[in-house]
């Protein structure tokens, strides 16, 4: 009898080390939930609701899902919430297992004010987690199931829904093909060395008021300064001294 795997993590024990992860992830958003201000945040998936966030000046937190556990249940490409009323909105592992990503990051601008925060964690493919994609054993496990977007790609989908990126962070030195030891040596070389090839990686960026180029105001078209041309006076005065 085939077991059926499931396609997207419904909880953090679903991955490999998936303990490991949250915790990790847990420790990155830790400095930044004091900087956080407003009323309404919002953890998108059931992974995002879990995470702990401990000293969050936010009036009330939603969570949002497809299991009735979840505050709201709805789509994440669709969500039933009205224009400009989130101050923050986390997605951790969403993206890699939604079928139109970029349609779950236009649902997320258009329910959160402006100046607000977006929170985004995903999978890294430039990074040790890839390997497990190359090996058939594991290509339709968690989380090698799903597509790991480029950190640069998501940064270009923010840029066009007009949102600043003012972090863009990594964690998570391992393909998580195996149990990870906190001590292990080419970990530290690795983070060390290519700091940029986490497994995971951690975007934060902020909704804009305005366009991040502003459009420049468009030049007058100069008008031409007509006048008598200096041939036509003496053209006049030849014609007078002939008379």
């Amino acid at each position: 009898m085939s077991l059926i795997m499931p396609t997207k993590p419904m909880e953090w024990k679903d991955l490999p080390n998936g303990e490991w992860i949250q915790e990790a992830v847990e420790d990155k958003l830790d400095p930044w939930w004091p900087k956080v201000f407003g009323y309404h945040m919002l953890s998108v998936g059931p992974l995002s609701a879990t995470l702990e966030k401990g000293n969050l000046p936010i009036g009330r937190q939603f969570s949002l899902g497809p299991c009735s556990d979840q505050n709201l249940i709805g789509d994440f490409s669709e969500l039933p919430i009205q224009n400009g009323v989130i101050d923050a909105v986390v997605c951790s592992l969403i993206l890699d297992f939604e079928h139109d990503p970029y349609k779950v990051l236009r649902e997320t601008d258009r329910v959160l004010i402006a100046g607000g925060y977006l929170f985004i964690i995903g999978f890294n493919p430039l990074s040790p987690a890839f390997v497990g994609k190359l090996l058939p054993q594991f290509q339709q496990k968690l989380p090698w199931s799903g597509r790991f977007f480029r950190p640069s790609r998501v940064k270009d989908w923010l840029g066009l829904l007009g949102y600043q990126i003012v972090a863009d962070e990594r964690l998570g030195y391992h393909h998580f093909l195996s149990e990870i030891h906190s001590d292990s040596i080419w970990q530290h070389a690795l983070q060390a060395w290519l700091p940029g090839s986490g497994s995971l990686y951690l975007l934060v960026a902020r909704k804009l008021a305005t366009p991040l180029t502003p459009i420049r105001e468009r030049k007058r078209a100069r008008q031409p300064k007509w006048s008598t041309a200096p041939s036509a006076g003496r053209a006049e005065h030849l014609h007078n001294n002939n008379q």
